[in-house]
């Protein structure tokens, strides 16, 4: 099977962001033909519809980089509740011009980390709604809500605890599948 290339968009601009270690051990545990990309999102301009008609070069390479991926991995804090605005704003700008959504159809999943006893549920849940409007079918199960906690996912994406990489290892074989019933 030819690699299947994964957009991953990390909803923290945080340098050590916990996201960030989240989505790196999901890559290490992932299968060998899953190459992954980190979408650039922190030097996006605010969308505004001003600019549907000429996009800036920022908002194109989004739209391109969503575009050239076989699916999506979506790994959120939550901040205030919700989705950071930063995750929001690149999703606004993928999905538009009207009749460009660089999203449709493409599989994903959702996941997060954050130092609350709830995870990102909230912000995930958020998420949701707004990528079933954009058409893009998520995975439903296992759902990943990792209370992060010091020295359990380290910079390089190592997980520290067992039982963490067992059950992040059963999301990853749940991923992979549902990303390869939707390869082309």
């Amino acid at each position: 099977m030819s690699q299947l290339k994964i957009a991953v968009l990390v909803g923290s601009l945080r340098v050590d962001s916990f996201n960030r270690r989240l989505a790196r051990a999901i890559e290490k545990l992932a299968p060998a033909e899953f190459g992954f990309k980190h979408v650039q999102i922190n030097d996006l301009p605010l969308y505004s519809q001003d600019f549907d008609a000429a996009y800036p070069a920022a908002a194109i390479r989004l739209k391109k980089d969503i575009e050239s991926a076989d699916g999506l991995l979506f790994v959120t804090p939550e901040y205030n509740r919700s989705i950071p605005g930063v995750l929001k704003n690149a999703i606004d700008i993928a999905s538009r011009p009207w009749g460009t959504n660089s999203f449709a159809g493409k599989p994903g999943a959702v996941i997060g980390t954050s130092v609350g006893s709830t995870g990102t549920a909230l912000a995930q849940q958020h998420l949701r709604n707004v990528l079933a409007y954009l058409d893009v079918p998520v995975l439903a199960q296992p759902e990943v809500f990792i209370h992060f906690k010091d020295e359990l996912i380290a910079d390089d994406g190592s997980i520290s605890n067992d039982g963490t990489r067992k059950f992040l290892q059963g999301f990853v074989d749940n991923y992979s599948a549902w990303i390869r019933r939707f390869a082309r």
